[in-house]
């Protein structure tokens, strides 16, 4: 039996600065805010890890967006502990078929080589998880998304909340007050990541 999603009040909660979780093991859904925002920058503040240079350098992966969406929602939800319950699998593929949700994968020849797992509202893309299948995999679509983001002109890359793969990548915390503020001027815009 397919569940009956309603497309525009998620849409509405993600512009009000919230996000949908599933606590593990749980199949009942949840909105939640953090009391501190991570951010990646989008501007000179982004960095990246020294050994990403090589396979960006060799060109060693090629980047999708869509290409295998599934495959990444699957790629995310496959840990120990996932937030990415079935009934949040099924939102995310309505969100992708309405335009809303994106995978930006690197793909390694015919192999899928990691992806990150977002919604783009306006001129903010909140990212919801990340994954990898060959080592750099992620990493290398961290940089390459950041690029596109710039291309496109957008304003926020909404991280959610902190771990230290993100701090390698310069991600920094914002009050919930300076976020608003942000996302408010973000969802004026009109950017498109395809």
């Amino acid at each position: 039996m397919t569940m009956k999603i309603d497309i525009d009040s998620i849409i509405e909660g993600y512009a009000a600065g919230y996000f949908l979780m599933a606590n593990d093991g749980e199949n009942s859904l949840n909105w939640y805010s953090s009391k501190e925002r991570t951010l990646i920058p989008l501007d000179d503040r982004f960095t990246y890890p020294r050994s990403l240079r090589r396979p960006l350098n060799q060109n060693r992966f090629t980047t999708a967006i869509d290409r295998d969406f599934k495959a990444v929602v699957e790629g995310c939800a496959n840990r120990e502990e996932t937030w990415i319950s079935p009934q949040l699998k099924e939102i995310y593929y309505a969100l992708n078929q309405a335009g809303w949700a994106h995978s930006f994968e690197t793909w390694e020849g015919e192999e899928l080589a990691g992806g990150i797992l977002g919604i783009a509202i306006g001129g903010a893309f909140i990212g919801e998880s990340m994954f990898y299948r060959i080592p750099d995999g992620s990493k290398v679509a961290m940089v390459k998304l950041v690029e596109r983001l710039r291309d496109r002109s957008f304003l926020l890359f909404d991280a959610q909340m902190t771990n230290p793969h993100l701090e390698r990548f310069g991600s920094y915390i914002i009050s919930p007050k300076k976020y608003s503020e942000m996302l408010k001027k973000a969802l004026k815009l009109k950017c498109s990541l395809l």
